[in-house]
């Protein structure tokens, strides 16, 4: 897929932000409450793994089901990056930084139209994956599928049959930037959770913790660790 086909997650909660911010400024004839519940649903969509009964978005089943099983370890969920199957740490990270952000921040706007529960929804469905995806300390699993083969295919999640090989950082393979974003991702979200399932707060804090000091004690760029990102999400963008 060419860039321009590709929206991806990362993108949607800066719209969150506008929209929210122009509320109160809505001029007749635009509908901002029904743009932030599509905004929201949008990440619906985009869920890999096993869904829930409560998935709203029906035409999507189950996928991703044996991501990282040949690594020894469990990656299924999280979500897919754009129109395409691969599963991309750094962007996902920093769309769940800035999800929390939103809702830390204008939590009630959300929770007067009735999005609050879904945006929260949103938001755990990124952390669960990122617990799993930190199996160690100082291990971080940071893609899972390649951009390189996947963009060849044109498959539904459900039945794709690319190559969904597990790419991680650590000591040796450093990715500070990966790191960093993710514990970002895992301290908002422990602030976002904080009240309503404090056990769950603990748990992020604990990894958003791991996650600053393995990046700052073995300092790298990421996508010098995980070369597949290079061509997609590169470490800067100089």
């Amino acid at each position: 897929m060419g860039k321009l086909e590709r929206v991806p997650i990362c993108m949607i909660p800066l719209f969150f932000m506008v929209l929210l911010l122009g509320v109160p400024l809505a001029l007749a004839g635009h509908d901002y409450a029904q743009a932030l519940s599509k905004g929201i649903l949008f990440y619906e969509a985009q869920r890999s793994g096993h869904l829930p009964s409560t998935q709203r978005v029906t035409w999507r089943s189950h996928s991703g089901l044996n991501d990282g099983k040949a690594s020894g370890v469990d990656l299924v969920g999280g979500y897919y990056d754009a129109g395409d199957n691969v599963k991309f740490g750094l962007p996902m990270a920093f769309t769940i930084t800035m999800m929390s952000w939103s809702v830390i921040e204008y939590g009630r706007q959300m929770a007067s139209n009735g999005e609050l529960g879904h945006a929260l929804d949103a938001i755990k469905w990124g952390t669960d994956y990122f617990i799993k995806a930190h199996p160690e300390p100082n291990v971080l699993y940071g893609e899972v599928g390649d951009g390189n083969t996947d963009h060849y295919c044109w498959q539904r999640p459900e039945d794709m049959t690319t190559d969904r090989t597990a790419y991680k950082i650590d000591p040796s393979r450093p990715g500070s930037d990966l790191a960093g974003e993710t514990a970002a991702a895992m301290a908002a979200a422990s602030i976002v959770f904080h009240r309503s399932n404090p056990s769950y707060s603990a748990t992020l804090l604990t990894h958003a913790r791991q996650l600053f000091e393995f990046a700052d004690k073995y300092r790298g760029k990421y996508d010098s660790s995980i070369t597949v990102a290079q061509k997609y999400y590169r470490s800067v963008s100089g």
